[in-house]
């Protein structure tokens, strides 16, 4: 197997090879992300007050593992790439068989579904994180420069993205029998390109203990700085992800069939944005373009609190516009990451610990929004299925208003904490 790529010739093949695994574990996040709440809300009759605790524990024991996860990986990559390769097979069939198991429970009663749901997010977190902090590690691994860094990164995002809009049509399309087996099947073609890819070179280890070697990133102010901006960002889009089906079903009272058109078209819009955005980082740099982003679902989620039911049209341009913005959420953050690990001199040694975080940040962020976000709904009012005026204006504040403020916020880190201050952030 070659060596990683040199600086500029990160091309088709490479990319192809390193990305398609972004394929299936993005299409596999969005049924656990988006459908479960909703599916074991409306399926079997979970309160949302029970569920949110079930979503926050799994996510948040999901999060703590991640840097142990991220420990793990590097000292497998000091090992050899063949050792992060079996780590990832053992963590696909781990996530192949709780995916399963979650979807199609083996009991029926709701106490028993509840301590089902609990212990199958927890297997199937484990796999999905392990397989991804090391995936993510890998492509940082490759090193570069802006340009090289965000291609790198956009071709594991812009395949995810695929594997999103496959997996936004299959469950309404095909039923959650057919989207498993898609799903088991990318699996395999991902790990195997994967196995097939380039791989890094990494640098001798420094000596240091477990315990300072998981902390080592916050002993960077960049890193700090940076993932702050993260976190109120991911926050931001972590709120609408986990209730847009609730919005669609009762603010726009849309028929089910035409769910995927809406996840679909955001979904689609975000991986056709990326050669956009792409250009713009050539023009202007990362944070600065994701600045821009930030902006632009800004103002989208602000003209969604217009929608009302019936308003099919214009739900739709609310979904491209903020998908185009996502594109940004998707391609550029862990391009910035790569550039810190680079700039503390730390590539190709630390890359897990700093990806265990980064994860442990996103998965924080999604286990607030749902064990946030749900109980709030439910104290306000809203209930599946409501139609009352106060319902609805509930969950349109937690949709529309609430990612607008939390993104106003992550903005102005961005624009002070790094555009402004770039020291530690780029190499």
């Amino acid at each position: 197997m070659s060596p990683a790529p040199a600086q500029g010739t990160f091309g088709t093949r490479n990319g192809l090879a390193y990305g398609l695994l972004g394929l299936p574990l993005a299409f596999v996040a969005l049924p656990l992300y988006v459908i479960l709440p909703n599916h074991y809300a409306r399926e079997f009759g979970v309160p949302l007050a029970t569920l949110g605790a079930v979503l926050l524990g799994a996510r948040l024991f999901d999060a703590l593992i991640d840097p142990l996860l991220g420990r793990l990986s590097d000292r497998l990559f000091a090992h050899s790439a063949k050792a992060v390769l079996g780590l990832g097979a053992i963590a696909a069939l781990l996530l192949a068989l709780g995916f399963a198991l979650l979807f199609f429970p083996l009991v029926s009663t709701p106490s028993a579904l509840v301590v089902w749901a609990s212990l199958m997010l927890m297997l199937t977190y484990a796999g999905y994180s392990a397989l991804s902090v090391s995936h993510q590690s890998w492509g940082a691994m490759l090193g570069g420069d802006e340009r090289q860094r965000s291609r790198i990164v956009a071709w594991r995002e812009g395949l995810g993205l695929v594997g999103v809009v496959l997996a936004s049509i299959t469950p309404v399309a095909f039923g959650l029998p057919v989207t498993t087996a898609l799903f088991f099947v990318a699996l395999a073609c991902g790990w195997l390109a994967w196995a097939r890819a380039d791989r890094p070179v990494p640098k001798p280890k420094q000596p240091g203990h477990l315990a300072s070697s998981i902390w080592l990133p916050f002993r960077q102010a960049g890193f700090r700085r940076l993932l702050a901006v993260f976190m109120l960002n991911g926050i931001a889009s972590a709120v609408p992800a986990t209730l847009v089906l609730f919005f669609i079903q009762d603010r726009l009272q849309a028929p089910q069939r035409l769910e995927p058109l809406f996840l679909g078209s955001y979904f689609l819009c975000a991986a056709l944005s990326i050669p956009l955005w792409l250009a713009v980082v050539k023009r202007t740099g990362l944070a600065p373009a994701w600045l821009i982003g930030m902006l632009l679902a800004i103002a989208t989620f602000g003209w969604a609190t217009q929608v009302g039911a019936g308003d099919i049209t214009r739900f739709v341009v609310v979904c491209a516009l903020s998908g185009i913005a996502l594109g940004t959420d998707l391609a550029l953050p862990g391009a910035l990451l790569a550039g810190v690990i680079q700039a503390n001199g730390q590539s190709g040694q630390s890359e897990g610990a700093y990806f265990g975080w980064w994860n442990f940040a996103i998965k924080l962020n999604l286990a607030l929004a749902a064990g946030l976000a749900l109980p709030l709904l439910g104290v306000f009012g809203y209930a599946p299925g409501a139609r009352d005026p106060q319902a609805l204006n509930a969950l349109l504040v937690a949709y529309c208003v609430l990612p607008c403020l939390l993104k106003l916020a992550a903005g102005a880190c961005l624009y002070f904490l790094v555009i402004k201050h770039p020291q530690g952030i780029k190499p």
